[in-house]
């Protein structure tokens, strides 16, 4: 798994034959269990708005990584939390593919010649009001990043491998209603990837687990 070339071609192969889901009824929460969903699923929007995010794999020769925002305090929702770039599907945009595209672009600043489409992840609800269509993607080095200080107050980077190695995952109890449930954090330096970025990131580690 630290091979750089046999990682990505393993995300290649996880991900070929993945496609859009156009509606939200296979949408599950994102970062809880199986076990957990049927019991939480009330405490989720009865008809949420599609949104897309891009999940942004940098191709480093050195190693993937992850590309990651941390949004603007400003923000109504999920202020200074870490994110991927993205947002609602607005009518103009094709399908999530392309809306995760706009949205990198209006929010960081990397255009679609740096990238290339992998596939999808499954749809995750969020809490906010929101079903969200992850779109996993590898990003060439070389762009320049060109924050909407609006909406994002940095961008770094996670190497893959920290994100795939389950010692890094810090298991807690959430209190959701009248519902205790386990999520998963991924701390990082000195950032805290939690949530539904978090949620989308553990549905990559368990698509990608080779045991």
């Amino acid at each position: 798994m630290n091979d750089r070339i046999a990682l990505k071609r393993l995300i290649e192969e996880r991900l070929k034959d993945s496609r859009a889901v156009p509606d939200p009824t296979t949408a599950v929460p994102a970062g809880f269990s199986a076990n957990d969903i049927e019991s939480i699923r009330a405490y989720f929007p009865a008809a949420p708005i599609a949104a897309a995010v891009l999940v942004p794999i940098v191709d480093h020769e050195a190693g993937l990584t992850v590309l990651l925002t941390q949004r603007a305090s400003t923000l109504k929702n999920h202020a200074g939390q870490i994110s991927f770039p993205g947002g609602r599907i607005e009518p103009t945009d094709l399908n999530p593919l392309e809306a995760a595209l706009r949205e990198t672009e209006e929010e960081i600043g990397v255009t679609r010649e740096y990238i290339t489409f992998a596939g999808y992840l499954e749809p995750q609800l969020v809490l906010s009001g929101y079903w969200v269509t992850p779109v996993v993607a590898f990003v060439q080095p070389g762009f320049a990043l060109r924050l909407d200080r609006r909406e994002v107050e940095a961008a770094f980077e996670v190497p893959l491998t920290h994100i795939l190695d389950p010692v890094k995952h810090r298991a807690r109890t959430r209190e959701l209603g009248a519902v205790t449930v386990q999520v998963y954090d991924i701390p990082y330096e000195h950032h805290n990837i939690w949530g539904a970025t978090a949620g989308m990131l553990m549905s990559l580690y368990k698509l990608l687990r080779t045991e």
